[in-house]
């Protein structure tokens, strides 16, 4: 992890077009990050709901803030927005298709 990045946390589903969303931009400017499995381990889904107050995925944890619930262009735009990362030309792109809770 760079320096200057904040601690990420991203509690998803391993198969789902949101969190795929997620990972694209995640992926796209290079940062590390902790990626917690919420179908298959029931702590993680615990803990999630615990930190965001609610069930719904993909949530990311981003240094001290939470971000509940959140697309692909909503993590970017806050990444953006914070400065914890600068504009690219490309676009990260994933199919986001509903994911039943």
């Amino acid at each position: 992890m760079a320096a200057d990045q904040p601690k990420i946390v991203a509690y998803m589903k391993p198969v789902c077009g949101w969190s795929q969303g997620v990972r694209a931009v995640l992926g796209k400017y290079s940062l590390d990050y902790e990626d917690k499995d919420i179908v298959n381990d029931p702590y993680n889904y615990a803990e999630m709901v615990r930190l965001t107050g609610q069930y719904l995925q993909p949530s990311l944890q981003i240094g001290d803030e939470i971000l509940p619930d959140v697309s692909g262009e909503e993590v970017e735009a806050y990444l953006l927005d914070k400065g914890i990362v600068r504009s690219m030309e490309t676009v990260a792109t994933a199919v986001q298709r509903g994911c039943e809770e």
